[in-house]
């Protein structure tokens, strides 16, 4: 059960980055290329791929290229759920408070 406990940790940690929230949102229901991600942040090419790439570390997506482009997408939609009961919450707080 500790071992569940660290690695829930270690995924939540990539949570705590609002970037990487944004790219989360962004893979919801597809996979993007690097470049279609560049254009939908506005961020850099070596700040999407540094976000990316710690996302792919803690195995919450993965990459195959495609011709000259990567494109990544989630290991697993119910990651999307778990974003967005987070959000529902925080929502609800920001409407009551």
């Amino acid at each position: 059960m500790k071992e569940l406990y660290k690695i829930h940790a270690e995924m939540c940690k990539v949570f705590s980055n609002s970037t990487r929230l944004e790219i989360l949102n962004l893979l919801r229901d597809k996979e993007l290329s690097v470049t279609e991600l560049i254009e939908k942040t506005k961020l850099s090419q070596a700040n999407i791929s540094q976000h990316l790439s710690i996302m792919k570390s803690k195995g919450i997506v993965i990459s195959g290229r495609k011709g000259k482009n990567i494109y990544y997408k989630l290991t697993n939609p119910k990651i999307i759920k778990a974003f967005d009961i987070i959000k529902e919450v925080l929502s609800e707080r920001l409407r009551n408070s």
